[in-house]
């Protein structure tokens, strides 16, 4: 390794994925729903990134918040130049990029003094001691008083039978000669033999063939971040509690909905053992033992503001929500860590009904009718599983809807346009909820061309297969790669006929169509003003 990199794996690049708790409303959902009264709904927001990677969520963000100045750091300066060009095509004036160390960044010229979030997705888990401590020293200079701080990291217990794997991963990796990806493509071989030599240790914790088996599937580049850098850590919770106590940062609560709800992750009886314990810190480390964790999503807080109870239901009613999942009728299948979760068709249907004709405030939602006669504590449940499922976001305010959509539709067009040559971004950027909404290549691509003058499916498949033919690219079916273009073509088809019938419709409640706003409108029907 370099001496710049640290031990950090630079020899390949990191993924361009999004994750939805990186997301503002989605931040400011989860403080609201554990009783914090958050400044996420304010202007002139500061958003910080610390190890930004590819930096794609930051310019995804960038473009869906125009009201917040997004700042992102990451030492590899691929990744950093990456970034700038994307949000130069995009036209993004509000998303900054530093190519600093945890340890220089805080004298970055340009750098606002304090942030309203900081955010970190699963860094903290791959940097040494004393990389964790610049951190730190960081969100205790520059967070300011009532700010979040997103963390994520690999948990304890749930890590601890695969540290063994890791080092054998690791050594078998050092050992080895040649690219970086052939080394882990050659480790996860030859881990994979063991287990199939009956290795004891696999045949003990059974859960680590499974593991293995995603591992087989999984892109180099995700396996090299996630497994091979020098420094490696899953945490205790109660040990990161303590690095964040440094900075005044109190536990706020999860970024997973869900972990919000505890009869959905608990029996009776476990509930009792947590109810029993006093201490918050211990009472988090003991959901993690009953849950054996092995990724926590965690929110911190620097210093809490409690709503009062009307303070709290106002900012409810507030909380514009889109639909982010197709409904069209029929059984809602809801899940989580104890497995399906019991709920009132009739109920949850009328609420993703209600949405799919577009946004609307919880507010709306009750005076339309939606609830039913469901009691405010049901309300909140319901709403809160729906957002943790991924059925809903919670959303923008219609203020500043053109303009964020303007801003969108520039940017997605740009990912669209990266897509004719590549599969590496999945994400486009909603000016109702945002944050991202997965679209594959295909998805992408059919909107391109509906964009372009493109007007039925197979005019979409069409051109789609203009771009993959030159390429040599050719798709599977059935685990057989499609050789000919009739073949191809058929399924494009059925693709695009099927994204024109469920995805569609979708795409235009969240505005991720690619047209002029004037087009997109008339196109649905609606006056435009």
């Amino acid at each position: 390794m370099n001496d710049w990199t640290s031990g950090y794996v630079a020899d390949i690049d990191y993924t361009h994925d999004f994750f939805r708790e990186l997301t503002p409303s989605h931040l400011g959902f989860c403080a609201l729903s554990k009783g914090h009264d958050h400044a996420l709904n304010g202007a002139k927001l500061t958003y910080c990134e610390l190890g930004c990677g590819q930096g794609f969520s930051a310019n995804l963000l960038g473009a869906a918040n125009p009201h917040i100045e997004f700042h992102a750091m990451d030492f590899n300066p691929a990744h950093m130049a990456g970034a700038a060009n994307l949000a130069r095509d995009a036209g993004l004036d509000n998303v900054h990029f530093y190519e600093r160390s945890f340890e220089d960044f805080g004298a970055a010229p340009g750098l606002p003094q304090e942030f309203d979030v900081i955010a970190l997705h699963g860094v903290y888990s791959w940097v040494s001691e004393q990389h964790q401590q610049h951190i730190t020293d960081f969100i205790s200079t520059r967070l300011k008083p009532g700010g979040l701080v997103y963390l994520s990291y690999n948990a304890l217990p749930g890590w601890a039978p695969a540290l063994p794997l890791r080092r054998i991963l690791t050594n078998r990796a050092e050992q080895g000669t040649g690219p970086l990806s052939d080394r882990i493509a050659e480790a996860v071989e030859f881990a994979h033999q063991l287990e199939q030599n009956g290795a004891t240790y696999f045949t003990s914790n059974p859960a680590l063939s499974k593991r293995l088996s995603k591992m087989k599937s999984a892109p180099a580049n995700y396996l090299a971040h996630e497994y091979f850098n020098k420094d490696w850590t899953p945490f205790h919770f109660e040990d990161i509690a303590r690095d964040m106590s440094q900075a005044k940062l109190k536990f706020l609560g999860a970024a997973e909905p869900r972990d919000h709800i505890d009869d959905i992750s608990f029996s009776e009886e476990q509930q009792l053992l947590l109810q029993m314990e006093r201490d918050p810190v211990q009472c988090e480390s003991l959901r993690d033992i009953l849950l054996n964790e092995q990724f926590r999503t965690d929110v911190f807080v620097k210093g809490k503001l409690p709503f009062t109870e009307r303070g709290a239901v106002g900012a409810w009613f507030k909380t514009p929500l889109a639909l982010t999942r197709h409904y069209g009728g029929g059984e809602i299948k809801l899940s989580w860590r104890r497995g399906d979760i019991a709920m009132d068709q009739d109920q949850y249907g009328r609420v993703l009904t209600a949405l799919s004709q577009g946004p609307m405030t919880t507010r709306a939602l009750l005076e339309s009718g939606a609830f039913g006669e469901m009691g405010w504590a049901d309300i909140t449940r319901l709403l809160t599983l729906l957002i943790g499922d991924g059925y809903l976001a919670p959303s923008l305010p219609q203020e500043g809807l053109a303009e964020r959509s303007e801003r969108c539709r520039a940017f997605n067009k740009e990912v669209a346009k990266r897509s004719e040559d590549s599969e590496s971004l999945h994400f486009f950027a909603s000016p109702v909820t945002g944050g991202g909404i997965a679209l594959d290549r295909f998805e992408q691509l059919f909107l391109l061309a509906r964009s372009e003058g493109k007007k039925t499916p197979s005019d979409w498949a069409d051109l789609v297969w203009q771009i993959l033919a030159p390429q040599g690219q050719r798709l599977q079916q059935d685990g057989r790669i499609l050789e000919t273009a009739e073949e191809n073509l058929a399924v494009l088809y059925a693709r695009a006929n099927a994204f024109a019938a469920r995805r569609l419709p979708l795409c235009e409640l969240l505005g991720l169509t690619l047209e002029p706003p004037v087009t997109a409108a008339r196109r649905r029907g609606k006056a435009v003003a």
